[in-house]
């Protein structure tokens, strides 16, 4: 590198005053030559330093572990139960960790006693039988309502009624409420005779019963589908709701529960409960999707005779499970007592609780 001599001199001759002669001028042109001890040798100022944030990505959220439930229906799959098949379907059970599998009983008594045993973990009945097993000291109790209206009616077969009054008929049944409550007290109310016939237990073979002329009528015939089938094969008929043979109104069908695992079953109720509030809604709301999901989920439901019932079920469909109808469980065990159907009435709270109050 050069520097320009005008700007740099030995020491000694720094103090001397330029004269016209040695002055040059600078113009643009002058080259100018630095010497390289002017380069700074001082050291450079710290530069601070920038801070640096490492992003270390959040742990992935588990999902809740899945816990297995087993429902034993009190029936053969039916509309009825569309509930708990939308909430399946729908994927509301599995949202809240819940594996829902829903068992058909080989034989209608099977349910609760299979709830008893703990072979399940809930089943679905009818408050009647509910009463009646809580007599009879089974461990079970009403956690939610499905269907808060009977679904079932004493069905006569062809012109039985015009010679024989309903308490003498010939009468099949398909569960021991029938039995010992709706027919004992229909013969409590007239003079029983030596002759009359002891009911027949049918089991799931109801319509071939009257079909074949077995019994004259059923004490529990699902009034939905039962006629229609009879109709079909020609078979006249007539329906007398519990109503008019003043058994009050009473919920057709309930989910239970083992009393002895109440406490430790509390979350999966409040989770299942929950689902099922999800799912009623949903098909008040929704009809006709939730038909086309009913019957692609169960194909075998796609009838004519389903179809029908569809609507009349769904009116009959309990929109708040969980909600305890108190007078109405208080009402009949007052009936059964009244009727001396049974020694002693129960407390409600030993036949049924609301599940958020465990």
């Amino acid at each position: 590198m050069s520097y320009s001599s005008a700007l740099w001199a030995e020491p000694e001759a720094q103090d001397a005053s330029p004269t016209p002669e040695t002055e040059e001028a600078l113009s643009l042109d002058t080259e100018v030559n630095v010497p390289e001890f002017i380069e700074s040798t001082a050291p450079a100022e710290p530069v601070a330093e920038v801070p640096v944030t490492t992003v270390i990505p959040a742990d992935p959220i588990e999902p809740p572990p899945i816990e297995i439930v087993e429902i034993m229906l009190d029936w053969y799959p039916s509309p009825q139960h569309a509930a708990l098949m939308i909430a399946i379907e729908q994927g509301l059970f599995a949202e809240l960790g819940l594996d829902v599998t829903l068992i058909t009983p080989g034989d209608p008594s099977l349910p609760s006693k299979m709830l008893a045993a703990g072979e399940v973990d809930f089943a679905l009945t009818r408050q009647p039988l509910l009463h009646l097993q809580a007599h009879q000291g089974t461990p079970l109790v009403r956690i939610a309502t499905l269907i808060e209206t009977s679904l079932t009616a004493v069905i006569v077969a062809g012109s039985s009624l015009d010679e024989t009054p309903p308490a003498a008929l010939h009468y099949g049944y398909s569960t021991l409420d029938s039995r010992d409550v709706l027919l004992s007290y229909l013969r409590s109310r007239t003079s029983p005779r030596a002759d009359d016939p002891a009911p027949e237990l049918l089991h799931f073979n109801v319509a071939n019963a009257l079909r074949e002329e077995r019994v004259e009528a059923v004490a529990d015939g699902f009034f939905h589908y039962l006629p229609t089938q009879l109709e079909t094969d020609g078979i006249a008929n007539t329906v007398i709701r519990h109503e008019a043979l003043d058994i009050p109104r009473h919920e057709g069908l309930v989910m239970i529960a083992n009393q002895e695992h109440l406490r430790r079953q509390r979350d999966t109720i409040v989770r299942l409960i929950g689902a099922l509030e999800e799912a009623s809604h949903w098909m008040v709301e929704h009809p006709e999707e939730a038909w086309e999901l009913l019957v692609q989920a169960r194909p075998v439901l796609d009838n004519s005779v389903n179809q029908e019932a569809w609507t009349d079920i769904l009116h009959r469909v309990a929109l708040r499970p969980a909600a305890l109808d108190y007078a109405g469980y208080a009402r009949f065990e007052s009936f059964l007592h009244e009727a001396g159907l049974v020694d002693t009435p129960l407390p409600v709270e030993r036949l049924a609780l609301d599940p958020y109050a465990l």
